[in-house]
């Protein structure tokens, strides 16, 4: 066999990869939901075809490669902090932390600021939860009301709700975009906070003001604004995590710490009992069976297309046309928008496109810092625009669930949300100006 046939059977062990991403995206598009595809059928399906490409090959080895995939350390660890962040979300929400939170945010909104209020609402309880779609499922309702008594504001508060909440997941210390793009990238998360934090917020103070203008002309529409009460203790467990996350505390012992000390808050305040605890916690690890199933399988199919010799292929073809740190973080800037806008699923791109880019990192001695925060906001920015995905179809059901009796018919149509997704859009534009003209000096590279 010579070198270019060799070539063309590496290609061919990507062929698992490919039949994920046509399958999945082609019926994904029949049925004009991507979210109904069960993502995780669709990967065992695809692992059963890279078992029975090249048959030549030890089916024993096979399963060997998997198991080591599977295994990798990183994965491994990164499915724990998967399940101490579901804990936590699952017993903060039991003990009502979720609407205090919003409901003491809320309660600061001046009217002039509105639209701009409400987007750093929402970048505030994204931080703490962790999630944009949760956020979003929690307060884009709110935003959908303001319609009711202030015609007009519609699609420009369910946007800077859906901004906000990109912000916070991208930032956040349990979100699953941040855990996945640190441990695929063997990087801390208060390093990785640093850069991009540094990339987003101009980003996001830019957006507030922008939002501050446009809501100005609902300003004199704007009647007193009825929020519920809120308990400051129960809004502890978000601050606890924060702060011991930005102070360095590894992030297994950070989540146990959030965990008891929102269980204390529930025992204390009476809003739970020890057995409910217990139930909470075990529901939070529930939430995350099929996200670490996913990881685990993924981990398995990558280590089978390696064996086969796919992921050399992938490298070559790809550092044959880098010739940069530059290019080579382009490359995995374009790469992971790529994978996003075929999955539509952010935390699922970075856990496929992770490895690779840290192969690449390794070759082009980039700093798995800037690495991290490539993944992470290039993936935040394509997930937070693409219509089809699931931060826009929450705020689009809001919608149709107050307008349209929940017919899930939306009553707003996607574009006129788009229009006003400042913050997706001009993060994709500052992380390809951090990649263009950020300095990257010889501490950088190789600390």
């Amino acid at each position: 066999m010579n070198n270019k046939q060799k070539e063309y059977s590496k290609a061919w062990a990507l062929l698992p990869l490919l039949a994920f991403v046509l399958i999945y995206f082609s019926t994904s598009l029949y049925l004009k939901d991507f979210y109904a595809v069960p993502v995780l059928v669709v990967f065992v399906l695809s692992l059963f075809i890279a078992f029975i490409q090249y048959p030549k090959k030890s089916f024993a080895d096979k399963l060997k490669h998997f198991s080591l995939g599977s295994g990798d350390e990183n994965i491994l660890v990164m499915i724990l902090i998967f399940l101490l962040a579901g804990a936590f979300g699952s017993i903060s929400n039991s003990i009502g932390a979720i609407s205090s939170t919003v409901n003491f945010a809320l309660t600061y909104v001046s009217p002039g600021f509105i639209i701009s209020g409400i987007f750093l609402i929402s970048c505030f309880i994204s931080i703490s939860l962790g999630t944009s779609v949760g956020t979003i499922v929690a307060l884009a309702p709110i935003a959908v009301g303001f319609e009711s008594h202030i015609p007009g504001i519609m699609a420009l508060a369910l946007a800077a709700v859906v901004g906000g909440a990109m912000f916070g997941d991208n930032l956040s210390f349990i979100s699953d975009t941040t855990i996945a793009a640190t441990r695929t990238q063997n990087v801390g998360m208060r390093d990785k906070f640093k850069v991009n934090f540094a990339i987003v917020f101009p980003v996001a103070v830019l957006v507030s003001v922008i939002y501050y203008f446009l809501g100005l002309q609902f300003e004199q529409k704007i009647s007193t604004l009825s929020v519920a009460d809120y308990e400051l203790i129960k809004i502890v467990p978000y601050l606890v995590v924060f702060l011991l996350a930005i102070f360095g505390l590894q992030v297994i012992w950070t989540l146990g710490v959030g965990v008891l000390v929102a269980l204390c808050i529930g025992l204390l305040t009476g809003d739970i009992s020890l057995l409910e605890s217990v139930a909470s916690v075990n529901q939070g690890f529930a939430s995350m069976f099929e996200l670490s199933l996913l990881c685990l399988v993924i981990g398995g199919v990558v280590g089978v297309i390696r064996f086969n010799g796919g992921i050399d292929y992938l490298l070559n073809t790809i550092l044959g046309k880098i010739r940069s740190p530059k290019g080579a973080e382009l490359g995995i800037g374009i790469l992971t928008a790529l994978v996003n806008l075929a999955l539509a699923n952010n935390t699922i791109t970075i856990v496929i496109v992770g490895p690779i880019a840290k192969e690449i990192s390794n070759k082009f001695s980039l700093n798995p810092k800037r690495v991290a925060s490539i993944l992470d906001t290039t993936s935040c920015f394509i997930q937070g625009v693409i219509p089809y995905g699931a931060q826009i179809l929450a705020a689009l059901a809001a919608s149709a669930a107050v307008f349209e009796g929940g017919s899930g018919k939306p009553a707003l149509p996607p574009f006129e949300l788009i229009q006003y997704l400042y913050y997706p859009f001009l993060t994709g534009i500052a992380t390809l100006l951090f990649i263009v003209f950020s300095k990257r000096t010889k501490s950088n590279i190789t600390d």
